[in-house]
């Protein structure tokens, strides 16, 4: 089966989806969100794939999420009735989280093999997967912040578990780029190559011990890694998906946006002052 975004392969137990849109910097765009859990699903479902390698095309892994997504919103997700809105955009952030959490629940070990940028949403999908390495020139970036929003779809619940509090915080505070070295000795990622060519070898490498193992132990483990980690994973999906129904709004975006191409820092309003509680000022 062939897709817009992606290419898939099968040889010898390991499965292979290299992001194949690098003139685009493999941005994740609307067909991508259709695509990707309905092929990984089938992976799984058809049992032939021992282990997964998750690479892309060209000069950076992913920007993120595609541009066109946010300048082409659904109307509906920022009009209407408050109560139906906000439920629209809940439901809306947990359908892309689940798109990404596909990589938790099938039985196969994940490993995402990433070069120059991993950006936004891309963060978001190699954190939700078993196992990441890199080359010299990669690096990580929670974009969100910069673009005026909260990130959504499970950096901020599975990054605190994959390196130090402090860490995460900082990069989720300041948007600011996490080099390959510095992910690698805090934990992010499980080993540096040189380049794309030594790190697709060396991680095929590795993808094929796993594949060599009985499925039922290798599929135990990752569950039983998994449930020691997470039991509540799913309840801070659900707040993260619910903090972002009321509180995502279009005017810190679009404000960032126009800063942008005007070339100067966006100017935000401030939150309000916290006052008592039934006060008159």
């Amino acid at each position: 089966m062939s897709y817009q975004t992606f290419d898939l392969s099968l040889e010898g137990h390991i499965a292979h989806l290299q992001l194949s849109r690098p003139e685009k910097y493999n941005s994740l765009n609307q067909a991508f969100w259709r695509e990707f859990p309905e092929a990984i699903s089938a992976l799984d479902g058809a049992a032939k794939a021992r282990a997964l390698v998750i690479s892309g095309k060209g000069k950076h892994f992913s920007a993120g999420m595609d541009l066109e997504v946010f300048s082409k919103p659904d109307p509906d997700m920022f009009n209407g009735e408050a109560g139906r809105r906000a439920e629209a955009m809940r439901r809306l952030v947990m359908q892309l989280q689940t798109c990404l959490s596909v990589l938790e629940e099938v039985r196969m070990p994940v490993m995402t093999a990433i070069q120059g940028g991993c950006i936004g949403g891309a963060l978001d999908m190699v954190c939700a997967s078993d196992m990441r390495y890199c080359t010299e020139d990669a690096y990580f970036v929670i974009k969100e912040t910069e673009l005026g929003m909260t990130a959504d779809l499970g950096t901020l619940q599975r990054l605190p578990q994959l390196i130090s509090s402090g860490l995460a915080r900082e990069l989720a505070f300041s948007a600011r780029k996490l080099p390959a070295r510095e992910a690698c000795s805090a934990g992010l990622v499980n080993q540096v190559f040189a380049d794309q060519h030594e790190m697709l070898s060396g991680v095929m490498e590795i993808a094929q011990r796993i594949a060599i193992q009985s499925p039922l132990a290798v599929t135990g483990s990752k569950q039983m890694i998994n449930y020691s980690r997470d039991p509540s994973m799913a309840d801070s999906l659900n707040y993260m998906a619910t903090w972002q129904a009321g509180m995502l709004q279009p005017t810190d975006m679009m404000q960032t946006f126009a800063a942008k191409m005007a070339g100067k820092p966006p100017e935000f309003e401030p939150l309000r002052a916290i006052k008592p509680p039934l006060s008159d000022n």
